[in-house]
C-alpha cells in the first residue's frame, strides 16, 4: 500500500452490478475532489527542478497536465513505503518507479475498480500459456519482452537493489502484473506524464496494440464509414472536453472509446473495455459471452456453452478462492448496452439490422469453418496423428492462421463495418485456405483415414455441397465449366 493518505472521494460512484442499463445514473465521468492538504508533497518541487534539466520533455508534460494544475506533483504519485517490493531510495526519498493502477486508484477509485475487473487487466493471463510456443519456440525468448509483453503486459520483476529487471521493464502492457499485485497500466492509454483524456479518446491510443493479423482494428476502423468520418471531422470531436457524452458533447464520429467505454445518452462511461461485447471474436469458435460479477468486485467471462452460475451461488476463482455471485449479465444485456451507443447516431431499425448482419457472419464462420476445423484438429490429436508439441507440423500453422488471423479479421470486419476486411481480407481467405491448404493437409496427415474424418465433420454439411456442383458458373474462367472458350 502506498502512503497513508486520506482516500479522496468521488462526486459519483458507479456500482459494479449496475454497469449496463443504469439509466438513472448521469452519463458523466467520475470526478475527483482534491483536498490540497492531501497533495503537494514538499519534496515534489525538488523533483521538478532536477527533471527540468535531466529530462525536460517529461517535466514539460507534467507542467501541461491536469495533475499539475490540481497541485499533484511527482512525489504524490511516486512516493512509496520502504517495505514495498519495488521501493528504493532516490535523492533522499523512498520512491517506486512504477505508478500502478492501485496508486492511481487512490484518487480515481471508480476507474480503478472497473479496470481491475476488465478484460484488459487479464491481457497477460489470457496468453500466458501461449508465450513459450509463440515467442520462444518460433523465434527466441528475447521476442517476449519486445513483442508479446509490450501489449499484453509483463510480470515486472524487482532486483535485489530495488531496481526493475530490464527483461520485464520498461513495459506499459495493458495487462502488466505490477510488483504491488495490481494488474495493468493506466499509461498504456493515458501516456505519462501528461495523462491526457484527449489522448485516450483518440483511436491511436488503441491501435498500438489493436492492429495486425490477430487484432486488426486499426485497419478496419480506418476503412469503415466511422473511420472516414473521424478522419474528415476530427476537428469537431471536442476531445479535450471535461465530459464526453456521445450525442451531446460530440456528434461528428465515434472512436474506439465511444463504443467500448464512452458515455452515450444515459449510458454511463466505464473503464471495463469489454463490458459491451456480446461475442468472443478472437477464439477458434465464437461464443456469446456471459459476464459473472462477484461480490468482491471481480468478474468472470463465461461462454454461453458453460454452466453459468446463478446469482447468490458460490464460484471458485482462478486463484482457488471462493466468491459469491452478485449478478450475471447475459449476452442480450451486453448487446443492449452497445446498442444504446449506436442509437445516438442511428435509428433502432438500422441498428438492429446491422447487428443481425454481424451475427450472421459470426454464425457463418462458426458453422462452416470454425466448428468443423476445430473438430478435425481434435480428432487428429486424439488419434495420435499429430504430436502434442505446438507448431511442429505445417497443419498447425494453417489452423492457427485460419482462426487467429483470417477468421478474426473477418469477424472483426463485420463487427466494425469494413466490407473489405469482412470479405477479401477475412472470410475469403478463410474459405480459400480451408479448402486449398487445411483439407489437403488433413489428407496428408491422416492418409487412408482422411476422407472418413473429413466426411464426418464437413461432408454432411449443406454449406460444403457446392463442391459437388461442378457445372456452375466459373468466375475464374469467366464462363460456365461446360461452355468452353473461343479456342
Amino acid at each position: 500500500m502506498r502512503p497513508n493518505r486520506t482516500r479522496l472521494q468521488h462526486l459519483m460512484r458507479l456500482g459494479t452490478g449496475a454497469f449496463l442499463l443504469s439509466l438513472a445514473i448521469p452519463a458523466t465521468a467520475a470526478k475527483v475532489t482534491l483536498d490540497p492538504s492531501n497533495w503537494s508533497h514538499p519534496a515534489g518541487d525538488a523533483c521538478v527542478s532536477c527533471h527540468e534539466k535531466a529530462s525536460a520533455g517529461l517535466a514539460q508534460q507534467w507542467h501541461d497536465s491536469a495533475h499539475a494544475k490540481a497541485g499533484v506533483n511527482c512525489m504524490d504519485c511516486h512516493q512509496a513505503e520502504a517495505a514495498e517490493p519495488d521501493a528504493r531510495e532516490h535523492e533522499g526519498q523512498i520512491i517506486a518507479t512504477i505508478v500502478s493502477p492501485k496508486d492511481c486508484g487512490r484518487c480515481h477509485t471508480v476507474e480503478f475498480e472497473e479496470q481491475q475487473g476488465s478484460v484488459h487487466a487479464e491481457a497477460h493471463a489470457i496468453i500466458a500459456e501461449r508465450i513459450p510456443a509463440l515467442a520462444h519456440n518460433l523465434t527466441g525468448p528475447a521476442m517476449q519482452a519486445s513483442g508479446c509483453d509490450q501489449c499484453h503486459g509483463s510480470v515486472v520483476k524487482v532486483r535485489g537493489d530495488g531496481t526493475l529487471d530490464p527483461d520485464t521493464w520498461p513495459n506499459s502492457g495493458i495487462g502488466r502484473i505490477n510488483p504491488d499485485g495490481s494488474k495493468g497500466s493506466c499509461s498504456s492509454c493515458h501516456g505519462r506524464h501528461l495523462f491526457s483524456k484527449a489522448q485516450a479518446r483518440e483511436p491511436e491510443a488503441c491501435v498500438r496494440c489493436h492492429s495486425g493479423p490477430d487484432s486488426p482494428d486499426k485497419e478496419i476502423f480506418e476503412a469503415s464509414k466511422h473511420g472516414m468520418l473521424y478522419a474528415s471531422q476530427r476537428h469537431q470531436m471536442n476531445l479535450d472536453a471535461d465530459q464526453w457524452v456521445a450525442g451531446k458533447d460530440y456528434t461528428a464520429a465515434p472512436t474506439c472509446t465511444t463504443c467500448h467505454m464512452g458515455a452515450a445518452g444515459k449510458l454511463p462511461p466505464t473503464h471495463d473495455v469489454g463490458l459491451r461485447n456480446a461475442w468472443s471474436l478472437n477464439t477458434p469458435v465464437s461464443e456469446q459471452q456471459y459476464l459473472v460479477i462477484l461480490d468482491d468486485g471481480s468478474k468472470i467471462e463465461m461462454p454461453a456453452s458453460a454452466d453459468v452460475p446463478k446469482r447468490g451461488s458460490e464460484v471458485r476463482k482462478a486463484d482457488g478462492s471462493l466468491a459469491k455471485v452478485k449478478s450475471v449479465a447475459d449476452p442480450k444485456r451486453r448487446r443492449q448496452a452497445m446498442t444504446l451507443v449506436c442509437q445516438e447516431c442511428h435509428g433502432k431499425t438500422f441498428t438492429e439490422a446491422f447487428m443481425r448482419q454481424f451475427d450472421n457472419v459470426v454464425e457463418l464462420y462458426n458453422t462452416k469453418f470454425g466448428i468443423p476445423a476445430r473438430a478435425i484438429m481434435a480428432e487428429l490429436y486424439d488419434r495420435g496423428l499429430l504430436t502434442p508439441l505446438p507448431f511442429d507440423e505445417p497443419i498447425e500453422f494453417t489452423y492457427w492462421e485460419l482462426w487467429h488471423d483470417e477468421g478474426a479479421r473477418g469477424r472483426h470486419g463485420a463487427s466494425m463495418m469494413s466490407p473489405n476486411h469482412a470479405w477479401w481480407e477475412g472470410m475469403y481467405l478463410v474459405g480459400r485456405n480451408f479448402y486449398s491448404r487445411f483439407l489437403p493437409q488433413v489428407r496428408e496427415v491422416a492418409g487412408a483415414d482422411a476422407q472418413a474424418i473429413i466426411d464426418r465433420h464437413v461432408g454432411s454439411s449443406e454449406q460444403h455441397q457446392w463442391l459437388n456442383r461442378p457445372g456452375e458458373l466459373n468466375p475464374i474462367l469467366g464462363f460456365g465449366a461446360g461452355e468452353g472458350g473461343d479456342g
